[in-house]
């Protein structure tokens, strides 16, 4: 006599549905079936339920319980992948929980990435914002070195252009530009990789300019548009004496 589905699902802790996938996946043998038709499961089905169970509650993902379960004992090799994995999880949630607490006391922000917490209060709502795509579009090395230019980043010239009005004039527009050049300069010839960031995109370059572009729009007004544009015309013309000065 053996156990039909629901009967070694309820003595496994787990339900018939549940048992089914295992059988989907080939986590678990097919029984033989008795002469009603139904299936009949016996010692060695329950025991493998119980040693699936297991390693789910230690936090093995199901695709790798063939290769540390069954018949066969347990692959060390697979064991040793799957505690890794699991300590990079428990870093991770660590790390959450860490910024979690940081955020219930005012001391961290959820509109920026990880790591631009201390200069959050810094920028300007477009800036956020985009601080959260670039994420997105870089990798980590260039990411630190966004960080970097924001943390002197806020002058009156920044604070001119977050003021610019949608309908200011020809004069101011192209006064700031002028204005703001030195600085757009300045950061290129500090950090080459941002006139071909190729490099260190996590996205195609097709992928990385077009969300640049339509964030940049969808940020920012038409006066300051104008603005980054003209400044960055002048910036590359300024560029060649930047980068002489930084090597003199």
């Amino acid at each position: 006599m053996g156990w039909s589905t629901r009967e070694v699902a309820n003595l496994a802790g787990t339900t018939v549905n549940t048992v089914r996938h295992y059988h989907r996946v080939g986590l678990l043998d097919v029984p033989d079936r008795a002469s009603n038709g139904y299936k009949q499961y016996q010692v060695r089905h329950l025991v493998r339920l119980l040693q699936i169970r297991r390693l789910r509650d230690l936090g093995v993902p199901l695709e790798r319980i063939e290769h540390v379960g069954g018949d066969s004992d347990p692959s060390s090799q697979a064991l040793a992948a799957i505690d890794a994995d699991l300590a990079l999880s428990i870093e991770r949630l660590q790390r959450a929980r860490a910024e979690i607490s940081a955020i219930m006391q005012g001391s961290s922000a959820t509109d920026v990435p990880s790591g631009f917490e201390d200069v959050a209060a810094r920028l300007s709502a477009p800036e956020r914002a985009l601080m959260l795509i670039y994420s997105q579009l870089y990798d980590e090395d260039a990411m630190a070195d966004v960080r970097k230019m924001l943390e002197t980043h806020r002058d009156e010239v920044t604070a001119a252009f977050d003021a610019l009005a949608p309908d200011a004039d020809e004069t101011q527009r192209r006064q700031l530009a002028e204005k703001y050049a030195p600085k757009v300069a300045r950061s290129l010839a500090e950090y080459p990789w941002l006139s071909d960031p190729t490099e260190h995109l996590s996205q195609s370059p097709e992928i990385a300019q077009k969300a640049l572009f339509q964030s940049i729009v969808a940020l920012y007004n038409p006066a300051q548009i104008d603005v980054i544009a003209r400044a960055s015309v002048i910036a590359q013309e300024l560029l060649p004496e930047m980068a002489e000065g930084r090597h003199e």
